[in-house]
């Protein structure tokens, strides 16, 4: 009779067990779907901050590209999800502890005051999320650069991200970020283009909704210099997002060019360069990665993929780093048009310190 009793209670826990964790998943979905952030395909973007210089007279310019990682992701962090969970967090970070994101951002900010940039593309700056504890790093960054404009285009905006699903005191919680545009000179527009494709539900509702950021400025000599901030699809394992997000910003680029406008774009593409071997840095020890290379065809022969193949820009996220077994590749570089003529590139080494990329510095002239 106590054995009978012990089974059918033990039953009875398990059916409450179970529907007790389909109500959360479903109150989660339903909460999820609710408040899914829905951009427009196109918005005008207004400056957060101003510069007073509303006309680029100079010819040379300066620019520095970096996924700045949100503040959690430098040497000293790995990250669950790199790893394929999303049950558990199997003893990894979800989110960085507090002393060692502000490290990091303090260690990008020490970066900007060092280098002489024109402008700053930056990707992955948080606004408000819990996992960088609601710093606004937009505004901390900004504070550094007086008189630059800044532009901010959100592409992370969730209420609440429930992974890992079944460590609710881990979860990730509220995401606010995007890409943080920072420029010695007023763009005259600034727009937030929306990029096709995106996961299927009920992942999309927890998903980055990748975007560009377009900046628009005038220059004495005529035309327009245009700007792309860019930050393609990660975790795309067949490559179908990223190549729809290609052929988006091919067209738009080639129209400015079209108009006898110059075009710089730049960031973090998630994809490597073309002809760029993917384990170049670590020939045939990818443990398990791979990345893919954009086509040499995307564009025509007269435009150029700008990069420093002296070091990598970025590092994988299963353990934290460690030199010569972590994997590194590059996937942070620029596009330029015909009429850009590079006079410099580097990436500057910082062994990851900071973020799980480095940041990238590049020199142009603009010559027609």
């Amino acid at each position: 009779m106590y054995v009978r009793n012990s089974k059918r209670l033990l039953r009875r826990s398990l059916i409450w067990i179970a529907v007790l964790l389909l109500v959360y998943i479903s109150l989660l979905l339903l909460y999820g779907t609710l408040t899914d952030y829905q951009p427009e395909a196109r918005i005008e973007l207004q400056p957060v901050q101003n510069s007073n210089n509303t006309l680029i007279r100079d010819s040379i310019l300066r620019f520095t590209i970096w996924n700045i990682g949100f503040g959690g992701l430098g040497r000293e962090s790995d990250f669950f999800y790199d790893d394929g969970h999303f049950f558990f967090s199997g003893g990894k970070h979800t989110r960085t502890p507090e002393e060692l994101v502000r490290k990091n951002v303090a260690g990008v900010l020490d970066l900007v005051d060092s280098l002489q940039s024109d402008f700053y593309l930056f990707q992955e700056v948080d606004l408000d999320s819990r996992r960088s504890y609601y710093v606004n790093q937009v505004d901390a960054i900004a504070q550094n650069l007086p008189g630059y404009s800044l532009v901010f285009a959100p592409n992370f905006r969730v209420e609440y991200v429930p992974i890992p699903l079944l460590e609710p005191w881990h979860a990730y919680g509220k995401a606010n970020s995007g890409l943080a545009s920072y420029s010695r000179y007023q763009p005259q527009e600034s727009t937030r283009w929306q990029l096709p494709g995106n996961f299927s539900w009920p992942k999309k509702i927890f998903s980055l909704d990748r975007c560009l950021s377009v900046q628009r400025f005038s220059l004495s000599k005529g035309g327009e210099l245009v700007v792309f901030n860019v930050h393609n699809s990660a975790y795309d394992t067949g490559g179908e997002l990223k190549m729809k997000q290609l052929e988006f910003l091919q067209k738009l680029a080639l129209e400015e060019y079209d108009k006898g406008n110059y075009v710089i774009a730049g960031g973090d593409w998630n994809m490597c360069p073309p002809y760029f071997r993917f384990d170049g840095f670590m020939p045939g020890r990818t443990q398990g990665y791979s990345q893919f290379n954009i086509s040499d065809e995307l564009f025509p022969a007269d435009w150029h993929w700008i990069y420093d193949a002296s070091f990598p820009t970025n590092r994988k996220t299963k353990t934290t780093f460690r030199p010569g077994e972590t994997f590194v590749t590059t996937i942070d570089f620029f596009l330029v048009s015909p009429n850009v003529r590079v006079h410099k590139a580097k990436t500057i080494n910082l062994d990851f310190a900071y973020s799980d990329h480095q940041p990238v510095w590049m020199e142009v002239e603009l010559v027609q």
